[in-house]
């Protein structure tokens, strides 16, 4: 059985991979849908009749629950076709006046859980598979106000490089996808609400529907790092030239 695996699938940007890999992707039997509210994923289910939707409802922050995904794959043992990584949260605020559960349960999320999740998954792929790993714009540079946020988008972006290296040699790619702002529950479950940030009242958004489509395109010919919209590969860019001392005053959020 040849399956995708997509976490942080509940909504936004996660619902939309899944949107794309039911149209597009017709070799994909079976969907695994990962997220913690069991209710948005049953949803899918009724949303997308032409695949066949398996919900599973895990906290991944939670080291037992990779261990339930481990045991699920072995009784399984499908072919991972497609891995999205998208569970994930950030949140803005200087650091020192941050909770402490809040900004260690975003390095769980966003690093801890996106390494296991690729750990267990990778005995089950093969030539031709390959992983998305949602990364961002704050990985480019240090971000103030979002400290953790950008340093843990940072891993994954780094991570997703080394192991497309490691990867290469078995035919499995790996992409990072680095988007900008997008209009999804992202941006008021990180405090990021209209007039909270006048950075971020005025970027561009990014349309999360072109973002996972053009995602696992060229994350299925070969690509290393997709950055949607001419505004954020400059900024990609002018964080590779200049002095990140610089780019963190044309970042301020």
């Amino acid at each position: 059985m040849k399956i995708a695996v997509v976490t942080g699938a509940s909504s936004g940007l996660g619902e939309e991979f899944v949107r794309v890999i039911t149209e597009k992707y017709d070799e994909i039997e079976e969907i695994w849908v990962i997220a913690r509210r069991t209710d948005r994923l049953e949803a899918l289910k009724t949303r997308f009749l032409n695949k066949k939707i398996f919900p599973i409802s895990l906290d991944l922050t939670k080291h037992e629950n990779y261990e339930t995904l481990s045991e699920m794959l072995e009784s399984e043992k499908p072919e991972i076709k497609i891995l999205v990584n998208n569970a994930g949260f950030g949140t803005l605020g200087n650091f020192e006046e941050m909770d402490l559960n809040t900004q260690t349960r975003m390095v769980d999320l966003n690093n801890r859980a996106l390494t296991a999740v690729t750990s267990v998954s990778l005995p089950y792929m093969k030539k031709g598979s390959f992983i998305v790993n949602v990364s961002s714009i704050a990985s480019f540079a240090p971000t103030a106000r979002m400290a953790v946020y950008c340093s843990t988008k940072s891993y994954v972006l780094a991570f997703s490089k080394a192991l497309r290296f490691e990867l290469k040699k078995k035919g499995i790619n790996v992409l990072a996808l680095c988007p900008g702002p997008m209009d999804t529950e992202f941006l008021p479950a990180a405090g990021i609400e209209k007039g909270s940030s006048h950075t971020f009242d005025t970027l561009p958004r990014v349309n999360p529907a072109v973002a996972a489509e053009k995602a696992l395109r060229y994350a299925s010919k070969g690509r290393g790092i997709y950055t949607p919209r001419a505004f954020y590969k400059l900024y990609r860019f002018l964080s590779k030239v200049l002095p990140h001392g610089l780019v963190m005053h044309l970042s301020k959020t």
